[in-house]
């Protein structure tokens, strides 16, 4: 008999849920840009800390929890690399799966946690390159959303608004 219970994260990014890893990116909206997970968890989803520009770290477990971490969880051989923002945001747009097949266009669970991906992935690329936008991007925001929603990733979303318009 085989069970799922003892099955731990392989360290891949790739396969971390969509829905955790947007959990991490609240966090690192909150506490830093950079984020290290640790190889060393038993669970299917590891600890990790937030990392800041001053290098402070902040540990959370795999229920995005605070944490005190072990002395060596996030260090050498237990840890991965420290990861950027986007590095999670194509993470959470990837996610190593295939897109799900839109079927109707009634407002599911489903197209509302899209529409959620998508304003929190758009959110989190203006927040971070605010100071290089145009002051005015904000009245391009549908616009924004909608190309973000055809396929385009929040970068390239927003350099075609701007070569657009500015």
């Amino acid at each position: 008999m085989t069970t799922t219970r003892s099955k731990r994260w392989n360290g891949k990014i790739e396969t971390l849920t969509p829905e955790f890893l947007n959990q991490v990116m609240i966090q690192m909206e909150t506490y830093g840009d950079r984020v290290q997970f640790a190889l060393s968890t038993p669970g299917a989803k590891p600890n990790y800390q937030v990392i800041n520009s001053d290098d402070k770290r902040m540990a959370f477990d795999s229920n995005h929890h605070l944490l005190h971490p072990k002395a060596d969880e996030f260090e050498g051989v237990n840890a991965t690399g420290i990861l950027s923002t986007d590095k999670i945001k194509a993470a959470i747009a990837g996610g190593g799966k295939a897109a799900p097949v839109k079927r109707s266009t009634r407002n599911t669970a489903a197209t509302i946690k899209a529409t959620d991906l998508v304003d929190a992935a758009k959110y989190a690329y203006f927040k971070t390159n605010r100071s290089m936008l145009p002051a005015a991007i904000g009245e391009h925001s549908d616009e924004i959303t909608t190309l973000m929603r055809n396929g385009m990733s929040a970068e390239d979303a927003f350099g075609e608004v701007v070569k657009r318009h500015f």
